[in-house]
């Protein structure tokens, strides 16, 4: 039976910085897959202009792929990684989804009488 002789604070750190690793990869495929839907959504309906009823549906998707870019930001100034434009043309974000990134999604509020 071997036993690890390594500090106590050594094993802790090699966990912790594991478990960074896993958060980046995991908020790296949430971008991933947001960004894919919203240019599906795009290539799908590939006009010159998104119909209007069509918008809300987009907007939706540009919110939520802003909301996993923000997410994943964070996650990486959170391990030391500060610089934020390899994420950028990387991923290849849009400047929409850029510009909000990190908004809360509003609530839906009743209707007043």
């Amino acid at each position: 039976m071997s036993r690890d002789l390594r500090p106590p604070v050594d094993i802790l750190h090699y966990e912790i910085v594991q478990e960074q690793a896993s958060a980046l990869g995991r908020m790296g495929r949430a971008l991933e897959q947001a960004l894919a839907r919203l240019r599906e959504f795009d290539a799908a309906h590939a006009l010159p202009e998104v119909p209007v009823s069509m918008q809300p549906a987009r907007r939706k998707l540009v919110l939520e792929a802003g909301q996993a870019l923000w997410m994943f930001v964070v996650q990486r100034e959170a391990t030391g990684l500060r610089d934020s434009r390899h994420i950028m043309r990387t991923y290849n974000v849009p400047g929409e989804v850029q510009r909000c990134m990190g908004l809360a999604p509003t609530m839906s509020r009743p209707a007043r009488s």
